[in-house]
């Protein structure tokens, strides 16, 4: 199988989402599964794993629903507040029997303390999604929230964690610096993995290429381990950057002095095992 592990939808009409204003451009507007299927088609991706794009119930409903009518949707990475605990396993309990729903994430960088998923409120939260074998999505934006990966792997360690984006390394001014020493430090607990996704929009929006992603995404490979690595196209957020073809062929490009089994765990294998999604019989 081959799997893009990161993608949105959202509609504007039927799920409020208040950080999406104008100054987004191209994608502040209702953009749904009819625009991506010909897109993973022709890119000869099998199935997708839909991230919420809101804290909000409403959102987590509506991918659950997108999800049920595509055959090409693999999982779903929705939301519970985190934050109280009672409620979060409350509502876990009832997402949990749903075969798409494979885990949760919370737009923590959209929160303005930058130690909120460290709180005792949220570890209580994550040790709940822990105990339901649910996986948690990091949207962590360097440097506020990778520093904190290795405690929380510490302190939860049957919970399995992904850092979305890499937590967005400085690729555009071509550094490495406290973030690769803090992604490296991340990269020594077992239950922590890794998105190669959302790089373009790390990189000069203009010029990229893969050239720009591939020292990153080789150096996540040293310390990782493929088996530990999973494409996502983070589409339509990458259109702010190029776009879906752009974002496939480039990322391709990066990785085709992999191995084999290398490029197949990247591009499927690994999703696959950290969301439990299967294949079609």
């Amino acid at each position: 199988m081959i799997i893009d592990a990161h993608q949105h939808f959202w509609n504007l009409e039927k799920v409020a989402y208040p950080w999406l204003d104008p100054s987004y451009g191209s994608i502040c507007r209702s953009i749904e599964a009819d625009e991506l299927e010909p897109l993973i088609r022709k890119a000869g991706i099998n199935k997708t794993v839909i991230v919420q794009a809101m804290n909000s119930y409403e959102d987590t409903e509506y991918m659950l629903k997108v999800a049920a009518e595509r055959e090409w949707v693999g999982a779903v990475v929705g939301w519970v507040p985190l934050n109280i605990p009672k409620v979060a396993d409350k509502k876990l309990q009832a997402y949990a029997a749903n075969p798409y729903f494979k885990g949760v994430r919370h737009l923590i960088h959209e929160e303005k303390d930058p130690d909120w998923v460290i709180r005792d409120s949220v570890m209580e939260g994550l040790q709940i999604l822990s105990s339901f074998g649910l996986t948690f999505d990091i949207v962590g934006v360097f440097p506020n929230h990778l520093k904190h990966i290795p405690y929380l792997a510490e302190q939860i360690p049957d919970l399995r964690m992904v850092i979305d984006h890499f937590a967005k390394p400085p690729i555009k001014e071509k550094q490495m610096g406290a973030w690769a020493d803090q992604f490296a430090a991340a990269a020594q607990y077992p239950n922590v993995y890794a998105k190669v996704s959302g790089l373009n929009t790390a990189a000069d929006w203009h010029t990229w290429n893969s050239e720009d992603l591939r020292p990153y995404i080789d150096y996540a490979l040293t310390h990782f381990g493929a088996d530990r690595l999973m494409f996502g196209s983070d589409w339509p957020v990458a259109n702010l950057a190029g776009d879906f073809e752009k974002v496939w062929e480039q990322t391709n490009q990066a990785i085709a002095d992999y191995s084999e089994d290398e490029r197949a765990a990247i591009l499927g294998g690994t999703a696959a095992k950290f969301y439990g999604i299967q294949a079609e019989s």
